[in-house]
């Protein structure tokens, strides 16, 4: 029999470890001693206690633990289990990826923000311009493109379409549940199918701003174009839009080589 110190250093956890476990009766001692209270462990409880602090290591609390070690436990719960630590491993790391995305940003913004004057913001006529659209209610900003696959499959019969846009409908800003539309514009009419909406944008006057860089990044954009309207005696007068000037496939957040350009229809304030 090992004292639990003994033991402790064998299995590199420290003497609290076994005694919380024995505690929470994950890992009852080998053996107790009657009348000083001594645990002594045996160097067969090893493969438990590593079972133990892997299962610990992948993210289970010490009750579902408790629950995992039981000998009646059947393999398809066990499996059960571990697909949904796996399920909610992946999920927190697409949420931390986002978040990091959202602290690299702004790390760009603060660095940005004493040269926020590269941004010009011009006013200028936009001429009418057909388009094929779909709109609905996305969940957020980033997900356009869900409603961009109806529209591309449409037009590839005919072998139509060009320069992408979505266009914003709700009066203000939105986190969750954004009213949007997205669309491709055309040289000429196309027929209409489905959701798939064609007409004609009519021409509009509006502030425009040309960003250089990843889609996680077009706040930088907004700001400035913000900035300007609190000086400009000029009011928004209509839904804004995003024309992607450039984009690759796979489309993704990041790429540096995209150029969008912000548009906000105006008017005089």
């Amino acid at each position: 029999m090992l004292k639990i110190g003994d033991f402790s250093k064998l299995s590199r956890v420290t003497v609290q470890a076994p005694r919380h476990y024995d505690d929470l009766g994950l890992l009852k001692p080998a053996q107790v001693d009657t009348f000083t209270g001594y645990r002594y462990y045996s160097a067969s409880q090893l493969p438990r206690l590593h079972r133990i602090l892997a299962l610990k290591d992948l993210g289970f609390s010490l009750e579902q633990i408790a629950q995992l070690l039981k000998d009646d436990l059947p393999a398809e719960q066990l499996r059960g289990m571990l697909k949904m630590k796996q399920v909610e491993i992946e999920q927190r790391l697409e949420d931390d990826q986002e978040r990091l995305m959202r602290v690299e940003a702004r790390l760009r913004q603060i660095e940005m923000e004493t040269t926020m004057s590269n941004y010009e913001v011009a006013i200028k006529k936009v001429e009418p311009q057909w388009i094929a659209s779909v709109r609905g209610i996305i969940p957020r900003y980033n997900e356009i493109g869900s409603l961009c696959g109806e529209i591309t499959a449409h037009l590839a019969q005919s072998g139509a379409g060009g320069m992408s846009i979505a266009i914003w409908h709700d009066e203000g800003y939105k986190e969750q549940e954004v009213d949007a539309e997205a669309g491709i514009c055309l040289k000429d009419r196309v027929p209409e199918a489905g959701r798939i909406k064609v007409y004609e944008l009519p021409a509009v006057t509006v502030a425009s701003v040309v960003h250089h860089g990843p889609y996680h990044t077009l706040n930088q954009a907004y700001d400035a174009i913000s900035k300007w309207f609190e000086t400009s005696g000029h009011r928004i007068a209509g839904p804004s839009r995003e024309l992607y000037l450039h984009v690759a496939q796979p489309v993704r957040q990041d790429d540096e080589t995209y150029v969008t350009e912000i548009q906000f229809p105006v008017a005089r304030a």
